[in-house]
């Protein structure tokens, strides 16, 4: 949504001078004209006090695009026509990104052009994906039940994401918080310590004069960590902004011990589910394998499937450039190369998928349950042996007074 001021008259012929919000200025100007007012001239404000400020991603979130396709889905079952069906969901959706753009695509509706090319137009809210399904679609005369199929695997997506999120997201907390527990002993308790210690004429233990090291260091330079931090920010959007960087970066984290495998699955069950979904909706094999080659979330299977795309193109398999990659188990291969054979490659996909994503289900639960008693067990440690530092000395201390 956008800010417009304008300058006109009411029904009066009383000047208005204000501000109207609309996703266009050709909106704006059916929004004037239904209060009644002539515009005479209208443009978009510049002021910083008038822009709207978007917090998070640049798509709808996944929970609201769901609702969108399954209740697009079931109008259309319904004999209403898509613009009327676009009016509908655009006044009742709560997400503003996606009422936004609902706004333009009755617009581009309005003038004759066909909904895929409305919706390919608003690329921040309808993926590559979801355009390329509902071509297909049109194409087929079966729009809406491509709708419910994209529901169905944008929310098959959602609960996989979730699951990893969930899976990588409880480390990283507990780790956090470890690590801000141990940087504050270290820099305000262990040093309330250190004078004590030395005022005494003995000798410390081994453990306590690392724990004192270790906290007259963090006491020095606990203020570089700000900017540590916004280094490391920096450097992730570098890696993020080159493909290069992005192919070592995903090739490091699918090495990584146990994360690495349950990553790995998340992302052929992503591919496979997405080409499954394709392939059924009629999307042509060169395309459907170019779009998940963009989609997939990781640049060394992308790297795979760019190679099957040529292969493609040269009258080939698209399992051979698979089968020499480590990335793609025999399972994978195997079920693709058998559904090339026996013209069944969508539904030897989906089976595929369905596999992987029970695999990362049942992956992220044992991790979680092996995780967080490890996590536990670390923190105490670490705690432990920064307490046993300061305890050990002052036991000797008392027993040396007494």
């Amino acid at each position: 949504m956008a800010i417009y001021r304008y300058t006109g008259r009411d029904r009066k012929g009383q000047v208005k001078n204000g501000k109207v919000k609309a996703p266009s200025e050709k909106q704006a100007r059916l929004l004037l004209r239904e209060d009644g007012i002539v515009v005479r001239s209208l443009g978009e404000s510049t002021s910083l006090l008038d822009r709207d400020i978007l917090l998070g991603g640049k798509g709808v979130r996944s929970q609201d695009f769901v609702i969108y396709l399954r209740q697009f889905a079931t109008l259309l079952k319904a004999g209403i026509s898509v613009v009327d069906a676009t009016v509908i969901l655009r006044d009742q959706t709560t997400s503003k990104k996606l009422k936004s753009a609902l706004f333009e695509v009755e617009e581009e509706l309005r003038a004759g052009n066909p909904f895929s090319f409305a919706a390919e137009n608003q690329k921040k809210v309808f993926p590559p994906l979801f355009v390329n399904m509902a071509k297909a679609g049109e194409l087929g005369g079966n729009l809406d039940d491509i709708l419910e199929r994209l529901a169905s695997y944008y929310e098959k997506q959602h609960k996989t994401k979730q699951k990893v999120m969930s899976a990588m997201s409880y480390p990283l907390v507990v780790g956090f918080v470890a690590i801000i527990i141990v940087i504050f002993l270290l820099s305000y308790v262990v040093p309330t310590f250190a004078d004590m210690f030395t005022s005494f004429d003995s000798e410390l233990p081994l453990i306590t004069l690392f724990v004192l090291q270790a906290g007259e260091f963090f006491s020095r330079i606990w203020w570089m960590l700000p900017f540590v931090v916004i280094l490391f920010s920096v450097f992730l959007r570098m890696v993020n902004e080159r493909a290069e960087l992005r192919y070592y970066r995903d090739l490091f984290i699918l090495r990584v011990p146990i994360f690495g495998k349950l990553l790995q699955k998340a992302a052929l069950a992503r591919m496979t589910r997405t080409l499954s979904s394709l392939f059924a909706s009629s999307v042509p094999v060169l395309q459907a394998v170019s779009i998940v080659e963009r989609i997939v979330g990781n640049e060394v299977i992308a790297r795979v499937i760019k190679e099957s795309r040529n292969s493609l193109e040269r009258g080939e398999s698209i399992a051979a450039p698979m089968h020499k990659h480590w990335v793609f188990p025999p399972l994978v291969t195997q079920m693709i190369a058998v559904g090339e054979k026996t013209g069944s490659l969508d539904t030897m996909l989906d089976k595929v998928a369905d596999f992987y994503e029970s695999e990362v289900e049942a992956g992220t639960d044992q991790i979680k349950s092996l995780i967080e008693p490890l996590m536990i067990v670390i923190l105490a440690f670490v705690v432990g042996i920064i307490v046993a530092a300061i305890a050990i000395p002052m036991f000797e201390i008392f027993d040396a007074v007494g």
